[in-house]
């Protein structure tokens, strides 16, 4: 028990850097994942190539791979970002493609119906997609969204890899220094409690968006 207030300091310092990327990828994330989506449904064949181009490339390639060209290829080109920076560019960058093409398939599944009917009425294009389209939208993709945001927890973890102390990192080095698994044990007790109360929290939400039928 001495041994886990020992190093119970360090583990929260590191679960607060995961919970800081976590929480400001999901704010710069969700919102690109909106525009890229509805700006997919725009008729302009240049606008939906380069959309689909950053898809494509977001999602085919790795997290990892993007974390690292981010903070060591660029400089190459005289483009330097600091370790946090790059770590934020890169999660919303990923993440927003992710979104993306979750918000796009729940606006493909709404029916053109409503959309003409909203003309009729004369809403204009965006007061049909903030009040008829999106909150039909986030109820259908709420389990999708669900379960990437369960992922961006896990995902979490990789920015140990541009040396920023986040919660595995802090595990990391208890364990090799102590030589003992009880860090990485907590870590991963850490782990669960987030996501279970993201769980909780997704669930909720889903029963609160029950009233679009």
């Amino acid at each position: 028990m001495d041994y886990i207030l020992e190093i119970l300091p360090s583990l929260l310092s590191g679960a607060a850097m995961t919970l800081k990327v976590f929480f400001f990828t999901l704010v710069g994330s969700i919102p690109l994942g909106i525009v890229v989506a509805f700006g997919l449904q725009i008729p302009f064949k240049p606008l939906n190539w380069l959309l689909n181009i950053y898809i494509w490339l977001m999602r085919g390639t790795p997290l990892l791979l993007q974390l690292i060209f981010i903070f060591f290829g660029l400089p190459a080109i005289n483009i330097v970002f600091e370790r946090y920076d790059a770590v934020m560019i890169a999660f919303v960058l990923n993440y927003g493609a992710y979104f993306a093409e979750i918000f796009r398939g729940g606006i493909q599944s709404i029916p053109k119906g409503q959309t003409e009917s909203a003309q009729v009425l004369g809403l204009t294009p965006f007061q049909t997609a903030y009040k008829i389209i999106l909150p039909q939208v986030v109820k259908i993709i709420l389990p999708s969204i669900g379960n990437e945001v369960i992922n961006l927890v896990k995902d979490s973890s990789l920015i140990y890899v541009l040396g920023l102390g986040d919660l595995l990192r802090a595990g990391k080095i208890a364990t090799n220094r102590d030589v003992t698994l009880v860090p990485l044990i907590l870590v991963g007790g850490f782990y669960l409690f987030f996501t279970a109360v993201l769980t909780y929290v997704m669930k909720f939400l889903e029963k609160r968006f029950d009233y679009y039928k």
